[in-house]
C-alpha cells in the first residue's frame, strides 16, 4: 500500500489529500522536519507532495524521481495553444527588458511570477538563472487540469479575473467547463504537443474568448484547488517514482 508523505507546511490541499489517501486505505506521513527520518527512508510505494523549492531534495532522501516538465514546455508549444510570444531565457538578459514582461522561473516559486520592467527583477538570483519571459495579457478565468496518460483526470477553476476563486467554491459554469474540456481534448489528441505521463496544465480564456495554455506545473508540488482529491492523487502518486539501484 502506498505512503503519502506531506511536508511540515498545513494548507487546505494537503488537508484534503491526507483525507482522500486515508479513505483510499494508504498509511500518511506527515513530516515534522524537512528531513526524512531514518526508519521511514525504506517505506515500500513512497509518494510524495512537497513544495517545489523542498521536493528535489526530499525526493533524494527518498529515493525518488520526481516527473517534472521541461524548462521550454510553454516555449516548444505549438502557437495555437498559448496564443502569445513566449521566451525561455536568462535572468541576466532579462534584466535589460526596457518594456513590462511577464516574468517567471519555469518550475518553481522563487520569486513571484508577474508583470516586470527588467530594471525591477529581483537582483539576489543569478544572472544565469532561466526564465519565462512572455507578452503581457489579461486572463479571464484560469482551470488547474491534472493529466495521466493524456487523460484529463480531474479540473477545477481557480481565478477569475486575477482573483483566487476558494471564497466561491471553486465553482465554474457549464458552459465554462465544456470550453475547457474541448480546448484540452484537442490539446491531448496533438502530437505535436510533448508531455510527462503525469503532469498539471493549467488553462486559461483570455477576454476575448480564446482558450490558450497558462503553464505546465509538476503535480508532485501542484495546488489541488477544487479538483477531486482522490483523482489528483492518482496522478500525484505517479508523478514520484522509486529510482532503481
Amino acid at each position: 500500500m502506498p505512503t503519502l508523505f506531506l511536508t511540515p507546511r498545513q494548507t487546505e490541499d494537503t488537508h484534503a489529500l491526507w483525507k482522500a489517501a486515508a479513505d483510499l486505505g494508504w498509511s500518511i506521513e506527515r513530516l515534522g522536519s524537512w528531513r526524512i527520518p531514518g526508519h521511514l527512508k525504506s517505506v515500500n510505494n513512497p509518494v510524495l507532495y512537497a513544495e517545489a523549492l523542498f521536493g528535489p531534495e526530499l525526493a533524494t532522501q527518498l529515493n525518488l524521481e520526481l516527473v517534472s516538465p521541461p524548462d521550454s514546455w510553454l516555449v516548444d508549444l505549438p502557437a495555437k495553444y498559448k496564443s502569445r510570444h513566449v521566451s525561455l531565457t536568462t535572468l541576466g538578459l532579462a534584466r535589460k527588458l526596457d518594456v513590462p514582461m511577464f516574468v517567471k522561473p519555469p518550475n518553481d516559486k522563487s520569486f513571484p511570477a508577474r508583470v516586470y520592467l527588467g530594471a525591477d527583477l529581483p537582483t539576489d538570483y543569478d544572472d544565469d538563472m532561466p526564465v519565462l519571459v512572455s507578452d503581457v495579457v489579461e486572463w479571464d478565468v484560469e482551470f488547474r487540469c491534472f493529466i495521466m496518460d493524456r487523460m484529463l483526470k480531474t479540473f477545477s477553476v481557480y481565478s477569475r479575473r486575477g482573483e483566487l476563486q476558494r471564497e466561491n467554491g471553486f465553482e465554474s459554469s457549464a458552459v465554462e467547463q465544456e470550453q475547457l474540456r474541448s480546448f484540452v481534448a484537442e490539446l491531448l489528441a496533438d502530437p505535436q504537443v510533448q508531455l510527462p505521463h503525469a503532469t498539471v496544465i493549467d488553462v486559461g480564456t483570455f477576454t476575448d474568448g480564446t482558450s490558450a495554455c497558462v503553464e505546465l506545473n509538476a503535480a508532485w508540488g501542484a495546488g489541488i484547488y477544487g479538483c477531486d482529491p482522490k483523482l489528483a492523487l492518482e496522478v500525484i502518486q505517479a508523478a514520484s517514482r522509486r529510482v532503481r539501484v
